[in-house]
């Protein structure tokens, strides 16, 4: 450990190398806004616990980066890239957010990448979902750490095929992660023989999900592949049992799951679905640490993944600020990208187009009689190595790797 550690300092030294000895922080604060769902589908899988876990690694810093302060300020985009937009717009225009970080609703972080891009601010992106924003919508001055939909895709639709799921019927949130999800997926499932026999989209925030059910039952499809997030996914599986589909023989396959909708649904209505993760409380010591420690500030909840990629994408955000002597955007960036990224007891790489890689492992939910404890929910069946996981660098569409 203590040689790991010195030789992520010397990284650091060598990204810090060259900068000009008057760099300093433009205001003499070090501010970052969580933009997340405060209120509505997504506020348990990011929300309050994504502040809380930015908050923790501020305070972990120190409170201060090179005798700046930082600060954390919030915001509810209620998943609408209007109201996003606005919020991000008089952050950055008057209030000098250095750092805009979270914003899980692909539709809403594309509008706030594009801002970004316009006011050179850095996009800390550990919420979204979507591929594009490190592919076709690149920008640089923005990292990716969230898992994306096509690592999402390699890990839980491979495995399902595999086992033997080879004809889907898709529930789609009509967005733009549901829609590039399910295109993945089908992609993937059409080269390895299988077929898509139907889809259907339904707005975000459904709560009746009765004739899509109905739909995805009549289809015949051995795979009900679940294209949402949030409370969507959680009323999709409760209702998809109450109308049987289980007991028919159809499985359900949620494309991004997270532990908070696990434990929403309990595990006698989960166990035994497949689900991707590069964050589980109970992965190793590193992720027990952090998860206790959030867990006795946020009311007995354990952390979901998005919450602590929040916390581990902030630190090495504050890392590179205290590296550089500098909050340059272009600056602190390029830091972020020559420096391995500290994961909860491994490193990955943050690449020219900004997605970091990292490792995932594919776990299966327990049932109730393998469950020994209230957050004891999952169980690993393999690991899927970074470089496997994500687009390969060569088929990125991201323009800041054309010549």
């Amino acid at each position: 450990m203590k040689m790991r550690e010195t030789l992520l300092a010397i990284c650091w030294l060598v990204a810090a190398t060259g900068v000009s000895a008057q760099a300093q922080v433009s205001d003499g604060v070090v501010k970052i806004g969580v933009l997340n769902d405060q209120s509505g589908p997504y506020v348990d899988l990011a929300g309050p616990g994504s502040v809380l876990a930015t908050k923790m690694a501020a305070e972990d810093f120190g409170g201060n980066v090179n005798g700046a302060k930082i600060e954390v300020v919030v915001a509810d985009h209620q998943n609408k890239p209007d109201v996003g937009s606005a919020i991000v717009r008089r952050w950055l225009d008057e209030q000098q957010v250095d750092a805009v970080i979270d914003v899980p609703t692909s539709s809403v972080a594309m509008a706030v990448q594009e801002l970004t891009r316009q006011k050179q601010r850095v996009f800390l992106i550990s919420g979204a979902a979507s591929e594009t924003l490190s592919g076709k919508a690149c920008s640089p001055f923005s990292i990716q750490t969230s898992d994306d939909t096509y690592a999402l895709t390699v890990g839980t639709t491979k495995a399902v095929v595999e086992s033997g799921g080879d004809s889907w019927f898709f529930l789609t949130a009509d967005y733009v992660f549901g829609h590039l999800i399910e295109a993945q997926s089908r992609k993937l499932i059409e080269s390895m023989g299988g077929k898509v026999l139907g889809s259907v989209r339904h707005p975000q925030n459904t709560a009746d999900f009765a004739s899509f059910i109905l739909l995805a039952k009549q289809s015949g499809a051995k795979v009900l592949g679940l294209a949402n997030a949030g409370n969507d996914t959680i009323n999709s599986i409760r209702q998809a049992g109450e109308f049987g589909l289980v007991a028919a023989g159809q499985k359900m396959a949620g494309l991004i799951l997270f532990s908070s909708d696990i434990k929403a649904l309990g595990l006698n209505a989960a166990q035994g679905l497949m689900l991707t993760e590069s964050f589980y409380w109970d992965m190793n010591d590193q992720t027990r640490d952090f998860s206790l420690r959030f867990q006795k500030r946020f009311g007995g909840k354990m952390p979901t993944r998005e919450q602590a990629t929040a916390y581990a994408t902030a630190l090495h955000y504050l890392k590179a600020i205290k590296a550089t002597g500098t909050d340059k955007a272009d600056v602190v960036v390029k830091a972020m990208k020559e420096t391995p990224m500290e994961f909860f007891g491994s490193t990955g790489k943050i690449r020219a187009d900004g997605r970091f890689i990292h490792d995932l492992m594919l776990y299966q939910v327990k049932s109730p009689a393998e469950s020994k404890s209230e957050w004891d929910l999952y169980k690993p069946l393999r690991l899927i190595k970074g470089e496997d996981a994500f687009v390969p660098l060569d088929k990125s569409e991201c323009p800041l790797l054309k010549p």
